[in-house]
């Protein structure tokens, strides 16, 4: 059975801290590097419930995807929501580590993860790591689909194969247009609008579209804009995660036993269609 530190080195040999934006928070929260590990909880948020199941399960080492602290804080006390998510850690000898944006620009990362459920074919990232001479890491994906197919198709394609939400997906552009290559960015990419219109993409897949950069990017070119929720969209990369540390169990003879969270932590729970307007 391998010790929390050995496991770590492997988390950070897969998704190195150095790699992570310089504003991120990533790295071990909490747990003690001579304590034994057996079994891993992977998911996207550190939030009480996904604690709670981690503690049922028996885990030693809860690994997700988003920060706990993102930014500094004076007080883990139990009456704040965050502090009562350490005490449960602490008291339950329960480790948690985070792989935010050092795992978005991964090979494989977030964005691979996200390719491979909705079944693309990926050909190069949509903003290179400049320090990978591979050219393998970086930001966001460019894919191809095996066959074009209309917006709509696709937009099913996407509703069936991601993680349900009380969101859904949501579509702007031509519903009935073919599309063929389509970029993809787990969790928030309205930031990368530019560099998927330089790349020739048909669509873009990704999460928490704004209002007026959904809008401006419509009026810069027929850019297909697909919204899936931010969990959704990034949960993929857990499963994948999961079985990456399997391999380096495997290789080590660690025979860990590594689990994925499927407790839905999106925070919408609810969503009401509208009417359309008619004419």
């Amino acid at each position: 059975m391998p010790a929390l530190s050995e496991v770590l080195a492997a988390l950070d040999a897969l998704w190195p801290p150095e790699r992570a934006e310089q504003w991120d928070a990533v790295g071990t929260v909490c747990g003690d590097p001579d304590a034994p590990v057996s079994r891993v909880l992977f998911a996207v948020d550190p939030v009480q419930e996904v604690v709670d199941e981690a503690v049922k399960l028996g885990a030693d080492l809860l690994v997700t995807h988003h920060p706990l602290y993102l930014r500094g804080t004076t007080t883990v006390a139990a009456d704040t929501f965050k502090g009562r998510v350490v005490h449960t850690l602490i008291k339950n000898d329960i480790a948690l580590h985070v792989a935010h944006t050092n795992a978005d620009r991964a090979d494989p990362g977030v964005s691979d993860a996200l390719a491979g459920a909705l079944d693309l074919r990926v050909t190069r990232p949509l903003v290179p790591d400049p320090s990978d001479p591979a050219g393998r890491r970086g930001l966001g994906r460019i894919c191809e689909l095996d066959r074009p197919e209309s917006v709509s198709e696709f937009a099913a394609r996407a509703a069936a194969r991601l993680p349900g939400t009380a969101q859904g997906i949501r579509v702007a552009g031509d519903p009935e247009r073919v599309i063929r290559t389509v970029a993809v960015c787990g969790g928030s990419g309205d930031s990368l609008f530019d560099e998927v219109r330089a790349a020739g993409a048909d669509a873009y897949v990704t999460a928490d579209l704004r209002h007026h950069p959904a809008s401006e990017a419509q009026q810069h070119s027929p850019l297909v804009l697909v919204d899936a929720a931010h969990w959704a969209t990034e949960w993929p990369w857990t499963e994948q995660a999961a079985a990456q540390l399997d391999e380096a169990s495997d290789r080590h003879g660690w025979d860990l036993r590594t689990h994925v969270s499927r407790t839905v932590t999106d925070p919408w729970t609810a969503h009401a269609a509208s009417t359309p307007p008619t004419e």
